[in-house]
């Protein structure tokens, strides 16, 4: 099996125009944004929990992504503590007409923090 057979498709989205910046491509915010997002799920497929994050460390810009692109987060788990995820998120942007080149764009890694309604850290697994 493959490091990326491995990993698990979070998240997909298509790059569109409101989302670019003043160079022409899409803003990192926007990117951190979903990486957030795919951690998240990936958390929540661990156990139904609510998850905050608690730090996106080694974010990586590795290329840029453009209008268009349909951008991939795949995700996996780095640590499970008892009431943290770290999850790794590393982001592909599929390009051209037929979506033919792969293109590694960003990576990260996320700390997700289990917690209760009053926002105190619980147990992952009970």
């Amino acid at each position: 099996m493959s490091k990326k057979d491995s990993k698990i498709l979070a998240i997909r989205s298509v790059m569109h125009p409101k989302d670019t910046n003043p160079m022409g491509s899409i803003f990192g915010g926007h990117i951190l944004s979903l990486i957030d997002i795919a951690a998240g799920q990936h958390a929540r497929s661990i156990a139904r929990k609510k998850y905050v994050t608690k730090v996106m460390c080694e974010v990586n810009f590795i290329a840029p992504v453009y209008v268009g692109d349909s951008v991939s987060f795949y995700t996996e788990t780095v640590k499970l503590g008892t009431t943290s995820v770290t999850v790794r998120v590393d982001v592909e942007a599929l390009r051209g007409i037929d979506h033919a080149i792969t293109k590694k764009v960003t990576s990260a890694e996320v700390v997700m923090v289990a917690v209760d309604d009053d926002q105190n850290p619980i147990a992952i697994l009970d």
